[in-house]
This record gives structure tokens, C-alpha cells and sequence, in this order.
């Protein structure tokens, strides 16, 4: 976890003002949110707003990559996981637009020295990025993350080092 130090700035609406323009593309189409879309694409292609298409491509293709991680995790096949992360962040960046400088240089400085994929996470407009690295590059993508913060003149960012580990069960009593 890198913590980016930026400030969040959620309250000043522009994170609900997505949700709203979600939640009206699902109530035009008659669903109560945009994951009971029967066919996404075939709405995509009707939306004429650019701001629309853009919001609605990143839910429904952010509903596709979660599906995509599980399916991943759960046949064990961490090398896809990396690029699921990327295409994430990406889509936050470019389609629902939440991202922010600080988010932006950790995820690609974290990529760049070695994570295997990286994005941002919470509701954006500052705060942390998550990245997958193997536990031998951690040193280095967090001093590179540094570094690449000290050259931007930015407070230097945090970091929370979490190793992977069995899934919790309920334990028979």
C-alpha cells in the first residue's frame, strides 16, 4: 500500500457527481444499477455524451476485470493478476477520471521497478495505490516511489508492506 500523503478531495462532489450520472444512465435503461445492464456494450453504443460513455465503459469494465480477479485468484494464477490491476487503474484514470498526480507516478514508478501490476484504490482524487510486487522487490519499489516523489517536490509517501496469506475460515468450536 502506498499512501500518497495528497489530499482527498471527496467532498467537493465531482466523486458523487459520477455516481449520479451512473445511476441515471442505469435509470433510463430501466435497471437499479448498471450491473443488471443485459448487454453493457449495446448501451455504450447508444450513449452520445462523451462524459456518459466514459463513466458508464469504467463500470461495467471494472465490474469485468473484479470478476476476472477472483476467477484468477481462485485457479491460482497470480502472473494475470498484474494486469488486471493496470488496466483498473488505467480505466479510473482515463474513463471515471479519479485519479491524480501523486496516484498516477506511485502506480507507474511501482510498475517500472518491478510490481506486477498497480492501481489506485478508495474513491481517488488523492490517497493510496496498492501494489503486487514479490517480496524481494519491495524495498526497491518503495525507494523508487520516494524518489520519484522527491523529484516532484512532494511530501514523501507512506508505505504499508502486506504479505499474501491463506484465506481466514471459520474455525469449527
Amino acid at each position: 500500500m502506498i499512501d500518497t500523503r495528497a489530499e482527498h478531495a471527496l467532498n467537493d462532489g465531482q466523486y458523487g457527481a459520477r455516481r449520479a450520472t451512473c445511476e441515471a444512465v442505469a435509470a433510463r435503461e430501466g435497471v437499479p444499477t448498471l450491473r443488471e445492464l443485459p448487454d453493457p456494450q449495446a448501451v455504450l453504443a447508444r450513449l452520445t455524451d462523451p462524459v456518459e460513455q466514459r463513466r458508464v465503459r469504467h463500470v461495467v469494465t471494472e465490474i469485468d476485470r473484479v470478476g476476472r480477479f477472483v476467477e484468477l485468484l481462485r485457479a491460482g494464477r497470480y502472473d494475470g493478476l498484474g494486469p488486471v490491476l493496470d488496466a483498473s487503474h488505467t480505466s479510473l484514470r482515463d474513463d471515471y477520471e479519479v485519479s491524480c498526480a501523486e496516484l498516477d507516478v506511485a502506480v507507474e514508478t511501482a510498475r517500472a521497478a518491478g510490481a506486477l501490476g498497480a492501481r489506485m484504490t478508495g474513491g481517488g482524487f488523492g490517497g493510496s495505490a496498492i501494489a503486487l510486487a514479490p517480496a524481494d522487490r519491495v524495498d526497491a519499489i518503495a525507494a523508487a516511489v520516494t524518489a520519484a516523489f522527491a523529484g516532484h517536490g512532494w511530501t514523501p509517501p507512506q508505505f504499508l508492506v502486506a504479505l499474501a496469506a491463506p484465506a481466514g475460515g471459520r474455525a469449527d468450536r
